[in-house]
């Protein structure tokens, strides 16, 4: 009994130390989408939306993806089938809705409030869920 604890004992600690970085050779990058979080000013430069890109880091580091997803609908509509139904003249009310909740626009499920969101983290999230409009 001794020799099996010991042995599984030593196999454990070997799997624990064991390495599963990836080489920059197993690192595969999706460049499709990137240029849609840019857009291009007068004279030609091509800068970031600042709204867009923080909106998209404000909703992976909330609870919103355990209800949205970008293209298909989960609980809730989907960010595209959001985009398609609103325009930018909506920011405001989207980001009411998130901040306190809502329902009736998409069914009986009603969305949770989410009132520790600030206004203007709530417009970027909703601008980010605009500019996912086909």
């Amino acid at each position: 009994m001794r020799k099996f604890i010991l042995a599984f004992g030593i196999l454990a600690m070997t799997m624990s130390c064991s390495s599963n970085e990836k080489s920059a050779d197993d690192i595969t990058i999706d460049y499709s989408k990137a240029a849609e979080h840019y857009v291009e000013t007068e004279g030609n430069d091509v800068v970031a939306d600042a709204g867009s890109v923080d909106g998209l880091t404000l909703i992976e580091g909330s609870d919103c993806l355990a209800c949205h997803k970008t293209d298909t609908r989960l609980i809730g509509p989907s960010y595209q089938e959001v985009a398609e139904k609103y325009t930018e003249a909506d920011i405001d009310m989207l980001a009411q809705k998130i901040m306190e909740g809502g329902s009736g626009n998409w069914g009986e499920i009603p969305m949770t409030p989410h009132p520790d969101v600030n206004k203007e983290s709530a417009r970027n999230m909703v601008k980010y869920i605009l500019s996912l409009k086909n």
